[in-house]
Order: C-alpha cells, then structure tokens, then sequence
C-alpha cells in the first residue's frame, strides 16, 4: 500500500527506539506512504518485532553514536524521530542533537505526516483507551469509511494495529504520558482532535504529574483544543471530568449510566460473555445493541463510540452491525487458553480502577468460579502508597490474590511504595486469601499450588510480567499431560 509522501518527497527516517508500542507502528505507516524508515533500539520481540519485519525494517541493535554520524561513515538521515523512552543521555540522541539534525517527537511526527491532512479522532482518558479507539476504527472500517488509526494495543478484528486509510477521519488513542525528553507535556496535545472521546479524569502517571490538579490542567487544555464545529464525546458520571468538559468551546455530548447523561444504555442486560442494551437516539428512536465482550465499562466504551460514530454520519443499523462483530483488544480480559479445568486470562489493569473494573468483568464472564488475581505493580503509580485504600477495594473481588514485588521498590523507597503486607491484612478482614512473593519464579510457583480446576486465573500488569500469563498456560499444561 502507498500514499503521497509529505509535500510529495521522500524522506530519510530514523528511528531511536523504533521497537516502542508507538514508535514500531509509525515506523510501518511512514514506510506505507514512501519514506526510507531505519533506527535502532534493543533486542526486540514480538509483537513490535513481527511488525518492523513484515515492513521489511530491519533495525540496527545497540545504541552507538556511530549509526549517525557522518564523519564515521553513517548516512545523514532527513528527520530523526524520538522515541518516548529515550534519555537525555542516550549516545545516539546526544549525536543527533549534536549534529544539529530535524528532530520530532513520536506525536509530533504523527501530526505532521498523518492527522494534520486529516479530521483526528481522539481517544484520551485514563482507562479504556485502547478498546475504545480500537472499536471506534473497525466501526469506521466496517461501515466502509476508510479511516486511518493507530492503536495502542492489539485488536482482534483488525489485522494491524495500524492503517494509513484514506477516509477523512484518522482515529487515535490520545496517551497523557510525555511526548520525548525534549518535550514532557503529554502526547495528546499533538494531535488537535476534532472528535474527543474522554473516558476517564483519574489520577495517574505520578511521576509525570506531581499532583491530581496538574494532570486535570492538562485535561483542561486537551478539551480546549476542540475547535467549535468539532465534539466532546465526556463521561458524564464523573463530576471531575465534567468539571473539565466546562473548558470546551464545541457542543458537550455526556453518556454514562446516570439520568443527567444524554446517552444511557437502557434495558441493560450483562451476560456471560456479551451485553445487550438500548440507546435513545433524538434521530432514530430506540436502538438495540449487542456488544460480544463483557464487563460494564465496556457498555460505556460502546456509548462513547456510539455517540461520535453518529456524529459522522453512521447510521444506527451500520453502528449495531459493527458493534456485534467486535472482538476486542487483546491483553483486555483475553483468555488464552485452559488447562486442567483452569482458565487463563491475561489483561492490562494496573490502575485499581481498572483492576476492579476487570475483576467484575470476570466475575461476569466467569459466573459462580474462582478467581485467582496475579497482580504485578509494575508502573511508578501502581506501586505507590496512595493508592492503597482504592487497591484494597478492587482487590475485594478476588477470591485469591498472589501479589509480585513492587517494580519500582528501590526508586519510590520503603514510604511511598505499596504496603501490599498491609493490603494481605485488609483482605483476610474480607475473607480473601492471598500472598506476596519476593519473585516472579515464585509467584509461578505459588499460583501452581493454589489453583486447582474450575478456577480462572488472571495476570495483570503495564508490562511483560516476563510473560508470566504465557508461562503459567504452559506449566498447567504440563501438569495436565502428566495427569
């Protein structure tokens, strides 16, 4: 597939750390549209590595200043693009800066080639980013409007997790994390929405945002930026957020389970593994929708779509179809597979909304089954002590918890981090059992020894968990072959 190349050249790019969750796919969509794409980055692994070598992009490994440097026979690329993991102090990064070379940001690169030409779609919030952009893409698709995206995960319908398209609308997950080292403010103030889907106002990223009000302001701005024949598509039912939808210059569409929203699902009806509800629309009447995936923040997640889908011209009948077509996102809620009567499942939450969100989720999907919790704090904000109480509330869902260390125990230091000896306390007050162990080996270990048939056992982490979901599939596997 190709397309125009910006201002119709074609482009020398290089990547450092091309092997990132955003930077592996823009290197693809840059190559889709004729640019020469090269970087580097460390060794790297599926799924980031299948993408580069299906695009035929074979990226140097190790950090050498060498790679850009002309006097030592490198060849000046036209742009460097900067992955948002790189420091400061990185040899290739020093090198570039050094020699003066254009120099973008992931975002900023993704605005200049792709949603500058283009009506961006954004879809930003603290959780449910990524289904919700992934199912806001295959509905556009699905309906025959062509769009482009870039997704932060990776959807079940959607053969990449990425497409140049070339409908007018390019949909995006809007990240609030830090654009590069040269730029901290947060990546969606890149994109310039014309659509803005806004899930969630939580507090999150506290190495980034020292304090709840700073990661609002940055909200704040987000929702300013809508120009005023665009949309905000907000979560009704958070007095925070429509607290920050007051900053908008466009009209306000609210949908949430509450009366006040304008959008509601009615007639709600959570199954096993799929939901069912209605929608009032001022312009078709009721609506029913079925949705394939389960858990109730998904319901909202289809609402969100719903709403700017219609706003683009979908009709009622071409949203219900795309919407009982839809697969999800994989690492949400994803069974892998089971074995010896246990079921594995391998999802994302780490922020204790999201887990608890998870956790009922399951506790649908799964009805009247055990469900064992392996819980990794892996992110800077996921092993802080502040989120203790909201920690121990979600975690009340579970029937059994195996807690791994704290990621990041040594850099936040004994005060700040998670007392997850104190969440075992709180939770044997509420009849759940767990454990903390001093390794991932060991909580292998110890889920082998607790889970027995009919349970269903859960991963959750930001990271690999060094492919713990994977590792525990295998074992009971084994243990299942051996009888």
């Amino acid at each position: 597939m190709s397309a125009e190349t910006t201002a119709g050249e074609s482009l020398d790019i290089y990547l450092i750390a091309i092997g990132g969750t955003g930077m592996a796919p823009l290197a693809c969509l840059l190559e889709m549209i004729g640019h020469r794409v090269r970087g580097v980055d460390g060794p790297l692994y599926p799924p980031m590595k299948n993408l580069l070598e299906e695009a035929e992009i074979e990226p140097l490994v190790g950090y050498d200043p060498a790679h850009l440097d002309p006097e030592r026979g490198a060849v000046r690329p036209d742009l460097v693009i900067v992955g948002n993991a790189v420091p400061r102090q990185n040899p290739e990064a020093e090198t570039a800066e050094r020699l003066g070379y254009d120099r973008l940001s992931m975002p900023e690169a993704l605005w200049r080639f792709f949603l500058s030409r283009r009506e961006p779609l954004v879809v930003a919030g603290t959780h449910g980013k990524t289904t919700t952009t992934a199912l806001a893409a295959w509905t556009l698709l699905r309906s025959g409007h062509d769009p482009g995206f870039l997704i932060g995960g990776v959807p079940k319908n959607l053969e990449r997790s990425f497409r140049v398209g070339q409908g007018r609308r390019f949909v995006v997950e809007g990240d609030e994390y830090n654009a590069a080292y040269f730029d901290r403010g947060p990546k969606f103030l890149h994109y310039r929405p014309q659509t803005l889907i806004l899930n969630s106002v939580e507090y999150d990223h506290a190495d980034l945002y020292p304090s709840h009000e700073v990661l609002l302001a940055a909200y704040r701005r987000l929702v300013a930026m809508v120009p005023a024949d665009g949309l905000l598509v907000a979560a009704g039912d958070s007095p925070q957020l429509r607290e920050v939808a007051a900053a908008a210059s466009c009209e306000v569409l609210y949908f949430g389970f509450g009366p006040e929203n304008s959008l509601r699902p009615l007639e709600l009806e959570l199954g096993e593994s799929a939901s069912r509800f209605t929608v009032e629309d001022p312009a078709a009447g009721r609506v029913e929708l079925r949705l394939p995936i389960a858990g109730r923040h998904n319901v909202l997640n289809a609402l969100a779509v719903y709403a700017a889908a219609r706003r683009d011209g979908l009709s009622p009948a071409e949203i219900a179809t795309a919407f009982a077509e839809f697969e999800g996102v994989r690492r949400r809620l994803d069974e892998l597979g089971s074995a010896g009567g246990i079921a594995v499942v391998d999802d994302f939450a780490h922020h204790p909304t999201a887990v608890g969100m998870s956790l009922g989720g399951l506790r649908q999907h799964y009805p009247g089954r055990r469900v064992v919790a392996l819980f990794e704090p892996r992110s800077l904000t996921a092993g802080r002590s502040f989120f203790f109480e909201p920690y121990l509330e979600a975690f009340r869902q579970a029937d059994l918890v195996i807690f791994a260390p704290v990621f990041y125990r040594e850099r936040l230091g004994e005060e700040d981090s998670l007392d997850v000896e104190g969440l075992r306390r709180g939770l044997a007050k509420s009849g759940v059992a767990s454990f903390a162990e001093e390794s991932n080996d060991a909580v292998l270990e110890r889920c082998l020894a607790e889970a027995r048939p009919g349970d269903v056992v859960v991963t959750m982490s930001s990271g690999s968990f060094e492919g713990m979901p994977h590792r525990v599939l295998a074992a009971l596997r084994a243990a299942a072959a051996r009888g």
